[in-house]
């Protein structure tokens, strides 16, 4: 690697009096690009005149220099407008021109818009809409992309980036599903109305953060059930957590899992069934009251961490005190008049209290809920619901890829972009030196 040294002298002018601190750092901002400007063109032509220097000594008597392109190629760079005539070169024996900056750094043909310019604008896309994201580059930068410029630069990047990444070596424990509605559209914008959007989150086991490794778009739990097996460990999972909605159970749960439903959507959903089975409010009252009673509903995460080995003869007691409730509540519930809340509450009978057999088997707290899915559908609910309204399957798909990167898993997005614009090796900044004199 060599060395190059450019000096940069620069004048400025400083008032007498009222100067801030903001107004010293907004007017340094304001200048960047200029200064910026003057550094890129010195390094773009040290690198070419070393790359004519390769050139001549490699096809020594052919190439000569044949002067500079009539136009200066414009880049537009994160600080502006870059212009930049290149030195040309031409093969005394076949005519042919080529230009040695271009081939040495790279340069596409045609292009304006450089990648690294556009990033900030893709990334605000994540949870902006295309066109806000793209008013917010220009009134920050003073100048930035179109709407239409920064999709299509999103729409190239997403592309690509439609598969997970390996993750059959990641050896996670537990998996927690569901699912929420958004809004779809066809071919030439026809609405086909709301579908399924359904996820998937995995975890490496007790006080470990959930993550995600599954988004699918009107799919059945059959299918996803496939698609996990072939991504993940799927036989090393030990706990499924799901908010008891229909088709997870039946296709989701392996031989040798454990299912753990969600305790806030077990006490949420519970009058609603009663309503379904025609009871009105005041009628729902003594099984509201039964069901209230039963002690695990009354856990919260916090509550659990309190709870130490000592205090294991009183969570057996809490355990029996709470299949005794659901017995009670059973018996209450005649199965000819409420077959439906009879069979909702049996289920989670069996699936809600696995948390606690876990803590007497391992001694670690399970989730309670599955507010870490709910928490994640929360960060990118708005910019699917409200800002981008209605979606392709495969339009979202793609989005939520880029999301999965961005919001999810940061150092994913470096990575992507280091990929993306090929930054195989950095220019090293061995030191910077400034000194100042009074005119």
């Amino acid at each position: 690697m060599n060395k190059l040294e450019i000096n940069v002298v620069l004048k400025i002018r400083i008032p007498d009096d009222d100067i801030t601190v903001n107004g010293i750092l907004k007017n340094l901002e304001e200048e960047t690009p200029i200064i910026l400007n003057k550094i890129l063109e010195n390094i773009l032509r040290a690198i070419e005149e070393r790359a004519i220097d390769r050139i001549k000594k490699g096809e020594t008597g052919h190439y000569v220099l044949n002067g500079h392109q009539r136009k200066a190629r414009k880049l537009i760079t994160h600080f502006g407008v870059f212009y930049y005539r290149m030195a040309q070169m031409r093969n005394k024996d076949t005519g042919k021109v080529i230009v040695p900056l271009a081939k040495e750094i790279k340069l596409l043909p045609y292009k304006q818009y450089q990648g690294e310019a556009m990033e900030a604008g893709v990334g605000l896309s994540i949870h902006l809409s295309f066109d806000r994201a793209s008013n917010e580059i220009k009134r920050i930068r003073g100048q930035g992309a179109s709407k239409s410029t920064t999709y299509r630069w999103f729409s190239d990047i997403s592309r690509n980036e439609g598969r997970w990444p390996p993750m059959k070596k990641i050896p996670y424990r537990y998996l927690m599903v569901d699912g929420t509605k958004v809004h779809l559209q066809g071919k030439l914008g026809v609405d086909i109305g709301q579908k399924e959007m359904r996820w998937a989150l995995a975890s490496l086991g007790v006080g470990k953060a959930f993550e995600p490794v599954g988004f699918w778009i009107d799919k059945d739990w059959g299918d996803i059930r496939k698609d996990l097996e072939d991504r993940l460990e799927y036989n090393k999972l030990e706990i499924l957590f799901s908010d008891g909605g229909p088709g997870i159970e039946e296709n989701l749960l392996a031989e040798g899992m454990r299912l753990q439903r969600c305790l806030w959507h077990g006490k949420r959903d519970f009058p609603y069934i009663l309503y379904m089975e025609g009871l009105k409010k005041e009628e729902q009252q003594p099984f509201r009251k039964m069901f209230k009673e039963i002690p695990i509903f009354s856990f919260t995460k916090e509550r659990l961490e309190k709870i130490t080995p000592s205090d294991y003869k009183k969570i057996k007691a809490l355990v029996e005190k709470t299949k005794e409730g659901f017995k009670k509540l059973l018996e209450e519930l005649d199965n000819n008049r409420y077959p439906k809340a009879k069979a909702y509450l049996t289920n989670l009978y069996y699936n809600a209290i696995t948390f606690f057999d876990y803590w007497l088997e391992s001694g670690g707290w399970l989730p309670i809920t599955t507010n870490a899915i709910e928490s994640a559908f929360s960060r990118i609910s708005n910019r699917v619901k409200r800002v981008g309204r209605r979606w392709t399957d495969n339009g979202l798909l793609r989005w939520l890829m880029l999301a999965l990167r961005k919001i999810f898993k940061p150092d994913l997005w470096d990575q992507l972009w280091r990929q993306y614009l090929k930054i195989n090796v950095k220019i090293e900044f061995i030191s910077c030196r400034a000194e100042y004199i009074w005119l």
